[in-house]
């Protein structure tokens, strides 16, 4: 299955929070990996029955396709999952007796995680939606100022039913709503104080961008003359590395605090990690307690973890340059087949995946993806496609495994039969 088969792309300029789960979510996408799917196939009218068989073709046109860009852990079987920790003697002392309470594996996933970022400590959290309120209510504490300046796409604010406020008691503050990374300009800007800078690294929901490094040192340095703290939204932060020229320690060693997910670019099980300073994450796994995340035993997502670090995040390099080389071979392919207007977003991916935007309703780019996938084994589109206006709508791609054995002259071709089946003129 593609990484962002059934990703959820509910991001534009709109204010996030006067927009229903609903409204941002036009079409049929498939299982999300935050567990945000909205139209499953039982629906709730014929509309949303229509949707959800809309969405079972396109899932079952993706299992049988023989050629995708990319097939991810997560939607496979049981069985798929479970050969995951095929190979795990490999990754811990299994003769170990198994943790109880976040000791054994996850202390040993903990202190990897924490080297790696070039953090003190670092501590596990069942979900990053966890971590990141623990992170920011303890900064909070410290800096005595509950409001947090962040993106109006940022995370917390599109996809976690107001949990910030409702559950934290922080305040959030948008430091702007256009579809870039904050800039050092608008954080200096800021009416306000507020007392933690959250950056979304990639940014997901404005097409999983990254700010050059120099602009994020200095949105760092800005933050830091307001005498805010900086944490760093890092659930893909492994995959940033290749953009940045730098190494997951000398990014993260820009912010105080630094979120990462095992899932998202990793494809483990669940799970995340919370690095900073030794005595925030000592306070951290307190919160975690009282936020109910101390689990009694996680050694299998542990694990899954363990096996993304060793496996999959050296690999990320090499999807992210080969992202290049697709979306370069989809923009020669658009404009090949004649299309009246198309845009892959960002031109050059900053990591492996972005956006693309095509002139047609969503169910339309979706009957036309499922049909050349039937028709010719091969689907470059597996996600559900999100209408953003009259005829335009966007879907995300993501490059990984699978994709590399595609050429640019492959793209090309599949572009042009996917082209081939839409209907000219809409």
């Amino acid at each position: 299955m593609s990484d962002t088969a059934g990703q959820d792309a509910e991001r534009d300029e709109r204010v996030p929070e006067e927009r229903g789960p609903e409204q941002r979510r036009s079409e049929e996408q498939g299982p999300e990996e935050d567990g945000r799917e909205k139209d499953g196939p039982e629906g709730n009218g014929p509309e949303e029955d229509g949707r959800g068989r809309l969405r079972a073709q396109r899932m079952e046109a993706f299992r049988s396709a023989e050629r995708v860009l990319a097939r991810p852990g997560f939607l496979g079987s049981l069985r798929e999952r479970l050969a995951l920790l095929d190979g795990a003697a490999g990754l811990h002392d299994l003769d170990e007796t198994a943790d109880m309470y976040g000791n054994g594996v996850v202390e040993a996933l903990e202190e990897r995680t924490a080297r790696l970022l070039g953090k003190e400590a670092a501590a596990f959290f069942p979900t990053g939606t966890m971590a990141q309120q623990v992170a920011l209510r303890c900064w909070a504490g410290r800096t005595g100022n509950p409001a947090v300046a962040l993106h109006a796409l940022a995370h917390p604010e599109v996809h976690e039913r107001h949990a910030l406020s409702q559950v934290s008691g922080l305040r959030p503050v948008r430091v702007t709503g256009e579809p870039h990374s904050p800039t050092a300009a608008e954080v200096r800007g800021l009416d306000e104080p507020f007392g933690t800078l959250m950056l979304e690294l990639p940014l997901r929901d404005a097409g999983f961008v990254l700010p050059s490094w120099e602009e994020l040192t200095e949105v760092v340095e800005a933050a830091r003359e307001r005498d805010a703290v900086v944490h760093f939204d890092g659930a893909r932060l492994w995959e940033s590395t290749a953009h940045f020229g730098r190494s997951l320690a000398e990014i993260a060693d820009l912010a105080d605090s630094v979120y990462v997910s095992f899932y998202k670019s990793l494809d483990g099980y669940g799970g995340a990690a919370l690095a900073g300073p030794e005595e925030l994450v000592e306070e951290a796994r307190t919160w975690r307690h009282r936020y109910g995340g101390n689990v009694f035993q996680q050694f299998p997502t542990a694990l899954s973890a363990l096996a993304g670090l060793e496996r999959e995040l050296p690999r990320l390099p090499g999807y992210v340059r080969h992202a290049r080389v697709v979306a370069a071979a989809l923009r020669e392919g658009f404009a090949a087949a004649g299309l009246p207007w198309a845009r892959v977003h960002p031109a050059e991916p900053h990591t492996h995946e972005f956006q693309v935007w095509l002139p047609y309703g969503p169910e339309v780019l979706a009957r036309a993806a499922i049909r050349t996938a039937g028709e010719t084994g091969a689907m470059l589109f597996a996600n559900g496609w999100d209408a953003r206006g009259p005829d335009l709508s966007f879907t995300e791609v993501s490059v990984r495994a699978a994709g590399l054995e595609w050429t640019a002259q492959d793209v090309r071709a599949a572009v042009a039969e996917f082209a081939a089946r839409l209907p000219r003129g809409e």
